[in-house]
């Protein structure tokens, strides 16, 4: 079965990697996400993937902290979690790489956009780690900014809900879940899908957004079967 999307950005929440404990990084969460990440290339889909680092860190949360070197910690925070993956999926028999936007050349590439693509060309999975590189700016801006420059179709956000809501299903019982929106809906009914900078570069450069739940991670092989699950943003 041929994959619906060609070039996927994956973006996942650090959240997502720390499994039952809700923080730090639970490896057997991660290796069963990986296991449907594996799945989804073998469809013959070229697969990045953007990983925050709020399972370890939140810089925006640091309270009395200069914001910069806040969230210069948590570009950290994003590499732990980006090595974490690349060694799940190292250990599922994937080729993988990892790039930071931050130069670590010890432990991972710098980031070069005509290498990520090469990368995807043969086959491998390019991990972005380190956000955009640059404070003030969210891993989801991070994701934008990458689906961009490596011309992804599409960019899959695999979050806690199975969908975008008008309000908090986990607070709200009565909320509604969308089926489909265009970013000016999201901006114009302040949605918290992702924050505004990341949707207006989205918007801008007509890349779509699918958000799905990963309490289940099999939802990442649905997705890229073209199966109507989440919310579908274009």
């Amino acid at each position: 079965m041929q994959p619906k999307y060609k070039r996927i950005l994956l973006k996942l929440s650090g959240e997502a990697m720390a499994g039952a404990a809700h923080s730090g990084l639970d490896f057997d969460t991660v290796l069963n996400i990986c296991k449907y990440v594996k799945e989804a290339a073998s469809l013959g889909s070229e697969i990045a993937i953007v990983v925050g680092g709020g399972n370890f860190w939140r810089g925006r949360s640091s309270g009395k902290m200069d914001r910069t070197r806040a969230d210069h910690m948590g570009m950290l925070a994003t590499t732990i979690n980006a090595l974490g993956l690349a060694d799940a999926l190292e250990q599922l028999g994937c080729p993988v790489r990892v790039q930071t936007a931050i130069a670590m050349n010890e432990i991972a590439e710098p980031y070069i956009r005509n290498r990520a693509v090469r990368h995807l060309e043969k086959g491998r999975i390019v991990i972005f780690g380190c956000g955009t590189g640059n404070p003030f700016f969210s891993t989801d801006t991070a994701a934008a900014l990458r689906a961009a420059e490596i011309e992804a179709d599409i960019i899959f956000k695999a979050s806690m809900v199975d969908g975008i809501y008008d309000s908090d299903p986990h607070k709200n019982p009565e909320a509604k879940k969308f089926d489909r929106l265009s970013y000016m809906d999201v901006l114009n009914k302040d949605l918290k899908v992702m924050d505004s900078t990341a949707a207006t570069l989205c918007k801008d450069n007509g890349i779509s957004l699918l958000v799905f739940n990963l309490e289940d991670p099999e939802n990442i092989v649905r997705a890229v079967r073209g199966e109507n699950i989440g919310t579908l943003v274009e």
